[in-house]
């Protein structure tokens, strides 16, 4: 301190230590310098206060520097007996001077371990508050609360519930009524379930097998003398204009590994484009027409005797340009088992995946051994698969659609294959990715077609009535200008005629066709069936239809995996 402050009378202010509290009188005015204090003097008591000390309201802890123990801290404001004053109404907790030890005697400087705890409680964290009622638990652990009761319930001994008193009879009705509808219902359809398992008709007799073929042979003992196959040779389209020729050419007839091939390939492969088209004859020397089938071909005489017209319109070609006419232009394979196998009544399977390709005709059929009854459709025909190679999206059933029928009627020209007919489909697939199971089932009550399973039958026909009063023929029909009066050619027969005599098995690949089975203007069809050059239009849009055959010769194949048939015996 200067001499000048001593003559003055004026007396220093004391040391300023943190955490104390600076009590100043109204009657001192101290000098201020620049290691003191500034004056507060003017200024209550009360209100005189650390300004780095944490408020009032705060409690923090520190550790007793003497006993290293955790005591508690007081805000400044208590010391040398002053009474504290309290802060927005929060009382302070006491503290004892005795905390922090004596004012060390080191004159006017603080201990510097005494100063470092004070300025500690500063930035101390504050303790947990007591829990009130709205207030939480920090515990981690799960707290039960007791939950207050709602005073908007009433008291349950007051409610009114008046069906534990009084019963409502109408109640028990609506009970027994709506279990007994149930139980009916569940009987009822026990009762159908039984009864339409017992109307399905099913071969009761002994069957017999006829045929047993799994193609494990090779080509040449398949189609051989001794085989159970037989080529069947022609190009006069069959009856329904198809623009295919079979031939006996293991190019489009073969086995392979276990399996059947029926592969249909191109004529100008083996006779070049030129020679299809125009200026070229070709003939079947190997033609089995007259052999096969005598009374099928427009024009015959209806006799098993040679007909040459039937042989050389089925057995050879000429194509003009002038004309139109060109040499059929696909070659493709039918084989049949008229010569080893036939029955009347039985049981046939045959397991297969039809081809892929626009205007493909796969079909595995029967036959009459004889034509009892008169040329076709007279003495019947039974189509056990037939379908279209064409994509799924042909509007007219394509590959994924199988189709059975029965062809029969008493004229050739009068056919009611529309009263018996059905087929299946395959609604997420189709049947050329796969093989799949082609049945017949055939008694003289009943005949079933169907594919895979019984459930998935295409027609199932009972035979309860004749077949002449099933078609609703008329009694005159017109042939041209010429009036004809229907006879009836079964009249001497069963209510299974004309389905009453051996058939024998074909299966073949037909392409294209005139008779209706791939209906105009449908497909982007290439051809009208009416068309005198029908097979030729076919022919100029090659472009289109062959790139759908694939490239590998086996997508477009008709492939069989094995054949069998019984006969009831």
């Amino acid at each position: 301190m200067s001499a000048s402050a001593d003559k003055d009378g004026v007396k220093p202010p004391p040391p300023f230590y943190l955490g104390e509290n600076s009590k100043r009188t109204k009657d001192k005015s101290p000098t201020v310098s620049n290691f003191s204090r500034p004056s507060t003097a003017g200024t209550a008591t009360s209100s005189i206060v650390n300004p780095f000390s944490p408020p009032a309201s705060v409690i923090s802890f520190s550790v007793d520097p003497t006993s290293n123990a955790s005591m508690p801290i007081v805000p400044a404001g208590q010391q040398e007996g002053l009474e504290p004053v309290p802060r927005h109404g929060i009382m302070a907790l006491p503290r004892s001077t005795s905390y922090y030890g004596t004012r060390p005697n080191t004159g006017d400087n603080p201990s510097r371990t005494a100063s470092g705890i004070r300025l500690r409680e500063t930035f101390a964290a504050p303790p947990p508050r007591p829990l009130t009622a709205v207030s939480t638990s920090v515990s981690l652990a799960p707290s039960k609360t007791t939950r207050m009761r709602s005073t908007m319930l009433e008291d349950p001994t007051t409610l009114d519930k008046p069906w534990v008193t009084t019963k409502d009879p109408y109640a028990r009705i609506a009970y027994l009524l709506t279990y007994s509808v149930a139980f009916l219902g569940i009987a009822a359809s026990a009762v159908r379930c039984y009864f339409g398992y017992k109307s399905v008709p099913l071969i009761t007799g002994n069957l017999c097998m006829v045929l047993d073929e799994d193609f494990t042979s090779d080509t040449d003992t398949t189609f051989g003398p001794n085989g159970n196959w037989f080529r069947e040779v022609q190009l006069g389209g069959f009856g329904n204009g198809e623009f295919e020729m079979t031939t006996s050419s293991s190019n489009n007839s073969y086995t392979s590994d276990g399996y059947l091939y029926i592969t249909p390939t191109l004529t100008s492969n083996m006779i070049g484009s030129d020679a299809v088209f125009n200026g070229y004859t070709y003939n079947l020397t190997d033609c089995t027409y007259n052999v096969t089938n005598p009374e099928a071909y427009p024009g015959s005489t209806n006799t098993t005797d040679f007909d040459a017209t039937a042989y050389y319109q089925s057995c050879g070609a000429v194509s003009n340009s002038t004309t139109g006419a060109i040499i059929n232009p696909i070659q493709s394979a039918r084989i049949t088992t008229r010569k080893s196998a036939s029955i009347r009544y039985g049981r046939v399977e045959v397991r297969a995946k039809v081809p892929r390709g626009d205007w493909l005709w796969p079909a595995i059929w029967m036959l009459p051994v004889n034509n009892t009854y008169g040329p076709w459709p007279m003495s019947g025909e039974i189509d056990i698969m037939e379908s279209r190679g064409n994509a799924r999206s042909y509007p007219d059933q394509g590959i994924d659609y199988v189709r059975g029928s029965l062809n029969w009627g008493p004229l050739s020209f009068l056919n009611a294959v529309s009263k018996t007919f059905g087929w299946w489909t395959q609604r997420r697939t189709d049947y050329g990715e796969g093989f799949h199971t082609y049945a017949l089932e055939w008694t003289e009550s009943f005949l079933r077609i169907y594919v895979d399973t019984r459930l998935h039958y295409m027609l199932e026909l009972s035979f309860n009535e004749p077949f002449f009063s099933r078609g609703d023929f008329p009694s005159v029909v017109q042939n041209g200008s010429e009036p004809i009066v229907l006879q009836n050619p079964w009249i001497n027969g069963t209510n299974a005629t004309p389905f009453d005599q051996p058939f024998y098995l074909i299966i073949n690949l037909a392409v294209g066709g005139t008779n209706g089975w791939f209906p105009d203007n449908a497909g982007n069809k290439p051809w009208l069936d009416n068309s005198p050059t029908a097979m030729l239009a076919f022919a100029q849009a090659q472009d289109t239809w062959y790139p759908t055959w694939g490239s590998d010769g086996e997508s477009s194949s008709f492939v069989v995996d094995s054949v069998k048939m019984w006969e009831l015996c």
